[in-house]
C-alpha cells in the first residue's frame, strides 16, 4: 500500500522528470498553432501542484490528491494541461476517502480521469495523450486483477503508457510523416516514470540542469512544416470562481463557446468552471463565462502571431540544421549527388531519388559557389554529380571543379527542375560516371519546362502592357501566356507544351497553391488533354513559380 507521503514524493518527482525533459517534448510539437509549447504547458500545470503540496504535511492520500488536483485545474495551461490536470483529478475521485491505497485504487482512480479527459473534450482524437492514458489504465487494471501490489501495478502503467506512445504515429498521420511520437502522451510518460521512481524505488529525480533540444530534432516544429489554417484567431483561457447563486449549468456555457469558436475544453469543478478556446470573439467568452461568477484568471493570446514567430523560428533552425549537415566528409563511397531545389517537397523528391545533399536554391536565390562546395565536400564520394537545375547557378556549380581537391566533380548542366528530375531518374549507380553523365544529359534534353510566375515589374508582351504581379507563363523560358489567375495560365500551358507525341506531364505545384487548387488543375488539364498522356501532380512547395510542368 502507499500512502499520502509516498504520492505526494511521486508528484514531485514526476514534476522534476518533466522539468528536466520539457524541451525535448516541446521539440515533438507539430500541429501548428499550439496554444503554447506541450512539455511546457504540461510542466508549468504539475507545477502548480508542487506550490501547494509543500505547504501541506498531510500523510493522508486522499488530503494529497484533494490539494494535487485543486491546484493542477487552477494552474493548467492549454489543451495538454487541462488534460493532466483531468487525470489528477482522477486521482482526487478515485481515492477519495482513503488514507492508503493499492494497485487496483490506482488503476481505478486513473480511469476516472481517463473518463474525465475523455468527456471533456469536444472531439477527442486517438494516437494523442487520451490514448496514452486510456491504455495504461487499461492495462493497469488488468494487472491489479491478479495483484494488487501497487508497485506492480503502477509499473505496468508506466510501461504500457510507453508502449502505446509508440503506436501514436500509427494513429494520427501527422505524427508519421514528422517521424515524431505525439508530444502530450511523451509528456504523461515522462511523468508516470518519474513517479515510479519514488513508487518502486524510492528515490525522488532531482532537478539538474534542462535537457538542451537536439539540433536534428531542432525543426520538427508546427509552424513551417505542418502548416494549416487557423480558424480563429484569439487562445482565451479564463478560471470563473462559481457563484453558487447560479442555477445554469456549465453545459450551457459550453455550448455557448461552440458557437463562437472551437478547441473548446471545459472543466466544472465544485468552486471553479476552468475554460479554454480559440475564438475571435474573447470578449464574448469572457463576458458569458462572467454570468456564472467572477474571473479569477484570463490569458488571451493571438495565435495568428504565436504562428508567424514560430516559423520564423523554424526558418532560422533549418538553416542552422542544414549548415550542420554540411560538415565534411572523406569521400569513401564511389558516387554521390548533389542538387540545388528550393520548397520542402522538391528537396524530398530529390532526397527520394538518390541526392545525399540538396543545396537550398533556385530563381531569385541563386547559391554561391562556396554553399555548393560546402554540399559537396559534405557527401561521402569520390566522384560527386551536381545538377544545377537552373540556368543561372550552372557557372557558380562549375566554379567548384577546381575548388574541390579531394574529390571529381561532374556538372550536368540542368537548366530546371524538370530537367534535373528527369536526369536522376536515369542515373545508374552500377554503370561508369562516364556513361552515367551521357545519359543524364541526353534524358534532360528531352524534357521541355513550363512556369507559372507573376511578373515582378511592368513590361509589355506581344504589344499588351504587362502589370507588375501579373500572372504569367513561359515555355522554355519564353513568355508565351498572360492570365488573371494561376490556374488558367497553367492551363493554357499545358495546352500549348502537350503535343500528340508527348507521352508524361509532371506538374509540381508551388507553397501559394493549395492542394485542392492543384488537383482541380490537374483534373481539368486531364479532361483536355485526354487519356494518351500520363499526369503527375507533385507539392514542390516552391516559392516564386505557382507552377512547374515538365514535359516528356
Amino acid at each position: 500500500m502507499i500512502n499520502g507521503e509516498i504520492l505526494k514524493n511521486a508528484i514531485l518527482s514526476g514534476t522534476n522528470n518533466i522539468n528536466l525533459e520539457k524541451s525535448s517534448i516541446n521539440d515533438l510539437n507539430i500541429f501548428p498553432v499550439p496554444d503554447g509549447d506541450t512539455g511546457t504547458n504540461m510542466s508549468m500545470t504539475i507545477s502548480a501542484s508542487v506550490r501547494e503540496l509543500l505547504k501541506s504535511s498531510s500523510h493522508d492520500i486522499s488530503e494529497v490528491a484533494s490539494v494535487t488536483a485543486a491546484a493542477m485545474l487552477r494552474g493548467a495551461r492549454g489543451n495538454s494541461g487541462v488534460i493532466l490536470s483531468l487525470l489528477f483529478r482522477g486521482f482526487e475521485k478515485g481515492l477519495k476517502g482513503k488514507s492508503e491505497a493499492g494497485g487496483r485504487d490506482l488503476a481505478e482512480a486513473l480511469g476516472v480521469g481517463v473518463k474525465d479527459a475523455y468527456g471533456a473534450v469536444m472531439k477527442p482524437t486517438e494516437g494523442t495523450i487520451l490514448t496514452v492514458a486510456r491504455l495504461a489504465y487499461e492495462h493497469g487494471l488488468k494487472a491489479a486483477e491478479s495483484d494488487d501490489d501497487p508497485v506492480k501495478v503502477f509499473s505496468v502503467i508506466t510501461e504500457e503508457a510507453n508502449n502505446a506512445l509508440q503506436t501514436t504515429p500509427d494513429l494520427l498521420p501527422v505524427l508519421k510523416k514528422a517521424g515524431v511520437v505525439d508530444a502530450g502522451g511523451k509528456g504523461l510518460c515522462v511523468i508516470f516514470e518519474g513517479m515510479l521512481s519514488v513508487i518502486r524505488d524510492g528515490i525522488i529525480i532531482e532537478e539538474r540542469e534542462p535537457y538542451a533540444s537536439n539540433e536534428d530534432d531542432a525543426f520538427k516544429n508546427a509552424a513551417a512544416e505542418f502548416d494549416e489554417d487557423i480558424n480563429f484567431t484569439y487562445c482565451t483561457e479564463y478560471i470563473v470562481d462559481k457563484d453558487p447563486g447560479i442555477t445554469a449549468g456549465p453545459n450551457e456555457l459550453r455550448l455557448f463557446l461552440e458557437t463562437i469558436g472551437d478547441s473548446v475544453v471545459l472543466v466544472d469543478d465544485e468552486e471553479i468552471i476552468k475554460v479554454h478556446v480559440h475564438t475571435d470573439l474573447p470578449d464574448e467568452a469572457l463576458k458569458m463565462g462572467l454570468t456564472f461568477g467572477s474571473l479569477l484568471t484570463v490569458k488571451i493570446e493571438n495565435m495568428r502571431e504565436q504562428h508567424k514567430k514560430a516559423a520564423e523560428d523554424n526558418e532560422q533552425a533549418r538553416v542552422k540544421k542544414e549548415k550542420e549537415d554540411l560538415r565534411f566528409k572523406q569521400p569513401e563511397e564511389e558516387i554521390g549527388l548533389v542538387a540545388v531545389a528550393a520548397g520542402e517537397g522538391l528537396k524530398d523528391v530529390f532526397k527520394d531519388v538518390g541526392c545525399t545533399h540538396i543545396v537550398s536554391g533556385g530563381q531569385s536565390m541563386n547559391p554561391s559557389t562556396e554553399d555548393i562546395c560546402e554540399a559537396i565536400l559534405a557527401t561521402p564520394a569520390k566522384t560527386v554529380f551536381v545538377l544545377p537545375n537552373n540556368k543561372n547557378i550552372i557557372l557558380a556549380a562549375e566554379q567548384t571543379i577546381d575548388m574541390v581537391k579531394d574529390r571529381e566533380v561532374v556538372i550536368v548542366p540542368t537548366k530546371t527542375i524538370p530537367q534535373g528530375l528527369s536526369a536522376m531518374l536515369v542515373y545508374d549507380e552500377s554503370v561508369s560516371v562516364e556513361n552515367n553523365k551521357l545519359a543524364m544529359m541526353s534524358s534532360m534534353e528531352t524534357v521541355s519546362t513550363g512556369h507559372v510566375t507573376f511578373a515582378a515589374r511592368d513590361s509589355e508582351f506581344g504589344g499588351r502592357k504587362i502589370k507588375e504581379g501579373e500572372i504569367i507563363a513561359l515555355e522554355d523560358g519564353k513568355l508565351t501566356i498572360c492570365e488573371k489567375s494561376a490556374s488558367k495560365a497553367v492551363y493554357k500551358l499545358a495546352k500549348n507544351m502537350v503535343k500528340s507525341n508527348t507521352s508524361f506531364l509532371t506538374i509540381i505545384y508551388g507553397k501559394d497553391v493549395s492542394s485542392d487548387e492543384a488537383e482541380a488543375a490537374k483534373n481539368h488539364i486531364r479532361e483536355k488533354l485526354g487519356s494518351h498522356v500520363d499526369i503527375s501532380l507533385i507539392d514542390g512547395g516552391q516559392p516564386v513559380y505557382y507552377y512547374i510542368l515538365g514535359v516528356e
